[in-house]
Order: structure tokens, then sequence, then C-alpha cells
């Protein structure tokens, strides 16, 4: 069980909304990820309790909701953070600059609490898991160690049939890559009350010559951020999927099917 050695807090603006929210992470010896919104109701961090998947992750319950948790579930992933209660005071989660960079940074500062002779544990799938429809597919197959790869093929010069493979030696260019979508989609979006905090700081925009609203933080920033949205989602499953001993092989996925997956793969995860 790891935990923070202090609290974290972090205020933004949501992407989807654009309400300003304070997220206060606090250590916890529960066990798990918990969230507190709006003093409503609580709920764990579970694919159980995903209500939409729709333009981002909502958990809930009927009485309490929390939207846009993909990149704080990350930054938690990625900081092998299994235990912690997340307080906020509105139901969108901070986009802050569009990627997990920001939650990373604040845990590192208040640094990580873990037990001293807890070592770490590791897991596999029973038989393989998989979804397959279409052009679009997510597969998980047991192996000796953790490889991820995510394939895409939208209609930009540099995203068609391109993919990524995961190395933890540049595990940053994906914690730090941010979220994207077509620029002239955004008035489309933003007419149907979602993207209200869509911003050039917080947002890569493909634009109709090719080109980019901002300039790109790293090579295939767009396909890592992909990968980024997929660790955050199979983290729901309860297991740290960086502690996956796995082929994780996603294309042309997701929220949706990452979550669907995640469902099918809760019950078939193992420790090894």
């Amino acid at each position: 069980m790891v935990t923070l050695k202090k609290e974290v807090k972090l205020v933004g603006n949501g992407l989807m909304k654009n309400k300003p929210c304070e997220v206060t992470l606090f250590p916890s010896n529960s066990g798990q990820i918990r969230y507190f919104v709006k003093d409503k109701d609580s709920f764990t961090a579970s694919v159980d309790n995903v209500i939409s998947t729709d333009h981002c992750v909502v958990m809930g319950t009927k009485k309490a909701r929390a939207m846009l948790t993909e990149h704080l579930s990350a930054a938690l992933a990625f900081c092998h953070i299994d235990s912690v209660d997340i307080c906020m005071t509105e139901e969108e989660v901070p986009a802050l600059d569009g990627s997990s960079l920001e939650w990373v940074k604040a845990i590192k500062e208040a640094g990580t609490d873990k037990p001293f002779f807890a070592k770490e544990k590791y897991y596999t799938v029973s038989e393989p898991v998989y979804y397959l429809n279409g052009k679009t597919s997510l597969v998980i197959l047991p192996s000796d160690s953790l490889f991820m790869s995510y394939a895409v093929n939208y209609a930009h010069p540099d995203l068609t049939r391109k993919f990524i493979n995961y190395n933890p030696k540049n595990k940053y260019e994906i914690i730090e890559a941010r979220t994207f979508g077509f620029y002239h989609d955004l008035k489309k979006y933003q007419m149907l009350g979602f993207a209200q905090g869509v911003t050039q700081d917080n947002t890569v925009g493909f634009t109709d010559d090719g080109g980019y609203t901002t300039e790109l933080r790293s090579e295939n920033e767009p396909i890592k951020h992909k990968m980024l949205d997929l660790v955050g989602d199979l983290y729901l499953t309860g297991v740290n999927p960086l502690n996956m001993r796995c082929q994780i092989l996603a294309k042309e996925a997701g929220h949706a099917v990452h979550v669907k997956v995640a469902k099918m793969l809760k019950d078939k995860l193992v420790e090894i």
C-alpha cells in the first residue's frame, strides 16, 4: 500500500464545463482510491463506478460524480499510489495543462509513504482479454514483462497509421502529453456544452492544413496522450497497469473501449 506523506492541493478549471475546482489529495490507509465530491457522497475509483465515457471518464453514484478523472488516475498509476482520498469542491477534475504532469509534480513534491518491508506486486492475465470491432481493437495477453503499444489513424499527416510503444525511459513524455482534438470541431462541441475550458495551453489542436495550434512537447505527443488515457483507465481495475506482466495492444480505441476491456480484465488478473 502506497499513499502520500502529506496532502496535495491543486486548483484549476475543468476542460468540459470550465468551472473552477479545488482538489485535495489526502494520505489514507484505506488501501483504496476514494473520491469525495462536494460533500455529497463518496465512491472508489473502479470500473464498476464508471457512469459515462462520452468525451471523458465520469465516475460516481446517484448522489455525486467526478468527471475527467483519467489524467489524475494516470498520475496515481505513474506514482504507484494506491491509497488516497480525493476531495473535490466541484464535479470536474481541473484540466490543468491537459496532461498528468502537474499532478505528478505535486505528488513527487509531497512524497510517498510505503511500508518498509512491502514488496511490489505483479499481475498477469489468466487468459487473453480482447475487444475487436472493425478497425478498433484492444488486446491483452499474458507475458513475462510489460509491453504496451498504441496505434492510431487520424486524418492528419503526422498521425496516419502511426503507433508508439511504451518505454519506461521515456515515461515523462507520456506523463506530459496533452489532450488533443481537431480545431474545426471545437465550436461544435462548445455549442453542445462541452470543451468550455479548452485553451492552447491545455489542448493540442489539429489544424486543417496539417499543423497544430501549439508546439508539440515531443514527437507523436497525441499518441502518447492516448497511452496516458489507457494507463489511467486500466488502473480502474484496481491493479496498476504498470505492474501488469502483459502485452497490451491498442488500436484506434478510446475511453469507451478502454473501460469496456477494463471490466473484462478485472476478474482475469492473477498475482504472480
